[in-house]
């Protein structure tokens, strides 16, 4: 019960420092932001939880590739202001453009 308790507390402790870091710097808020912390964490939680090695190397492989089909999503928040995009349209539009990059890759993508 503990290790539940401790794997929504960390992530939720890096979100809350993200945020409160982003309104003071922007671009320390992003640095804290791309640093692969709760991946880490999960990948160090499943480890200890299984020791299954090929499964944690499928699940990084996996992400490997998901990452950059992810990307699409920051495009409108990038570029909101330019495009006179509210925030919610923009996080709307990214949410629907890595779905369709992450939704094409699970349809046509290797099984």
């Amino acid at each position: 019960m503990m290790s539940l308790i401790l794997r929504i507390v960390i992530p939720a402790i890096i979100i809350a420092a993200v945020s409160e870091l982003s309104s003071r710097s922007p671009r320390m808020g992003a640095i804290l932001l791309t640093l692969p912390l709760v991946s880490i964490l999960a990948f160090a939680a499943a480890w200890v939880k299984d020791h299954d090695l090929k499964s944690l190397s499928q699940m990084a492989r996996e992400t490997l590739i998901l990452v950059p089909l992810g990307l699409p999503f920051f495009v409108p928040l990038a570029f909101a202001d330019r495009f006179g995009l509210s925030f919610w349209s923009a996080m709307g539009f990214g949410l629907l453009l890595a779905s369709v990059t992450i939704g094409l890759w699970i349809a046509c993508g290797p099984k």
